[in-house]
């Protein structure tokens, strides 16, 4: 039984995987295959939607099962269960959320005892026992949930990610925070360092996260920022362990304008180990030009912040991320944070006495096109010659001057089609040549 994906077990809640059994066997099984001396503590915490409590509580049916306990910190951020995980000596730590998808969906996410995501060793050991018929999990065990603070602990955390405020005192800034996990820190942190805080998506209704607002829709930030004429905005998605930003004009400054300033800033303090930058393979182009003009180099990795962390940690690297605004700071956390991601961009900005768009104004991108199709079946592109031969024609009409990505989704039916090049009109014509290929072949929508 496959249940992990990209970023831990993702689906509709209600819905296999994550029907009240599955999801109880799964959490009786992390008990079973987590390294552990005494009985297994595991943490949890989750974002806002309506599914997350009766989930949490099936989880925690499944861990007392077995003779585990599990404490929840309740609707806080992804990274705050990470940290406190590791800081507090939990066996484990699991988030319950669905990140930046709509709130009908849900997902399960396990941090190890040091704060860091699941390895796939372990994903695939909890895979077996879940599917073992001989794996039996009694329903009798309690539901009811000790709560365990971490707020104050967490922002405490944060802080130190921006230990003075300096140039940046009174700065006036816009937060969304996607009526998402964020609601519960973001705006009492952003006002406590005394910044002029100016907030949206902070109202959670349990269906309402990531609807029209966060780091996926950024037009209600960018509005607010240029109809107050704030400094900048700072958009988090649903579970808050990304970050984008949007500048003075309203100009979105992505993950990898964000992994730029932070690479550079890094280096200027010889913090920057190997001049290397650890990135996905989605990360844009003109990132990988414009660390080559400093001397730093980008090293991608697969799809996931997960394939990141291991990269980073393996290596002793400061810094990687997505273009999608998972950044590590490994300083603070070998995992996303949106928060920490946004204070390590203000300490640049107050220690540089740069605005954000003259900061982020070093990256120039390379024109690029996604285009995303549904799919029916998953086939490596490459066993099916209709696609490989258009893919490869392609790339030679591409040469140096771009990059073409295809793959699947790790967490949806979809295949994804993403090509760079130096004309707009250009690759969107390539792009969909594949599509058209792919949906003839896949029998993809």
């Amino acid at each position: 039984m496959k249940l992990f994906g990209t970023d831990g077990v993702r689906g509709v809640a209600g819905q296999p995987p994550l029907d009240e059994t599955t999801v109880m066997r799964l959490g009786a099984a992390l008990v079973r295959v987590l390294p552990h001396q005494g009985p297994v503590r595991i943490l949890t915490g989750r974002d806002t939607r309506e599914s997350g409590f009766w989930i949490e509580r099936a989880l925690a049916r499944g861990v007392r099962a077995v003779g585990g306990d599990l404490l929840s910190a309740g609707v806080v951020p992804t990274p705050a269960v990470a940290v406190i995980t590791r800081a507090e000596d939990f066996d484990a730590g699991i988030v319950i959320s669905a990140s930046h998808n709509p709130y009908e969906d849900n997902g399960i996410k396990v941090f190890s005892g040091h704060g860091q995501k699941f390895d796939e060793a372990l994903e695939r050991q909890v895979e077996a026992l879940v599917a073992d018929p001989h794996f039996v999990v009694s329903s009798d065990a309690s539901a009811e949930i000790e709560s365990h603070e971490v707020v104050d602990a967490y922002i405490q955390h944060c802080r130190v990610a921006l230990p003075f405020v300096g140039n940046v005192s009174g700065l006036r800034i816009g937060l969304d925070c996607a009526n998402g996990a964020t609601t519960t820190v973001a705006p009492r942190l952003f006002r406590d360092l005394d910044l002029d805080v100016h907030v949206i998506g902070a109202d959670p209704d349990g269906r309402n996260i990531n609807l029209g607002c966060g780091s996926t829709h950024l037009e209600a930030l960018q509005a607010l920022v240029r109809d107050k004429q704030l400094a900048l905005g700072i958009a988090f998605d649903g579970d808050g362990d990304r970050c984008l930003m949007v500048d003075e004009q309203g100009t979105i400054v992505d993950g990898d304008a964000i992994m730029l300033i932070l690479a550079l800033h890094l280096q200027r303090s010889g913090g920057l180990p190997k001049n290397t930058v650890v990135a996905t393979v989605m990360s844009n182009l003109g990132l990988e030009r414009a660390l080559e003009r400093h001397g730093i180099r980008l090293l991608r990795t697969a799809v996931g912040d997960k394939y990141v962390m291991e990269e980073i940690r393996e290596h002793g690297y400061a810094l990687g991320g997505e273009q999608s605004g998972h950044v590590i700071v490994a300083e603070h956390l070998f995992t996303g944070d949106g928060i920490v991601t946004a204070l390590s961009v203000l300490r640049v900005m107050a220690e540089t006495g740069k605005s954000l768009m003259d900061l982020a104004s070093e990256l120039v991108t390379y024109p690029q096109v996604l285009v995303n199709i549904r799919v029916g079946r998953r086939v490596p592109v490459a066993e099916v010659p209709a696609i490989a031969a258009v893919i490869d024609s392609v790339e030679r009409r591409l040469g140096a001057d771009g990059r073409l990505l295809v793959r699947y989704s790790g967490t949806e039916p979809l295949l994804r089609i993403m090509l760079e090049g130096r004309d707009q009109q250009e690759i969107e014509t390539w792009a969909h040549e594949i599509a058209d290929a792919a949906k003839a072949a896949l029998g993809a929508g």
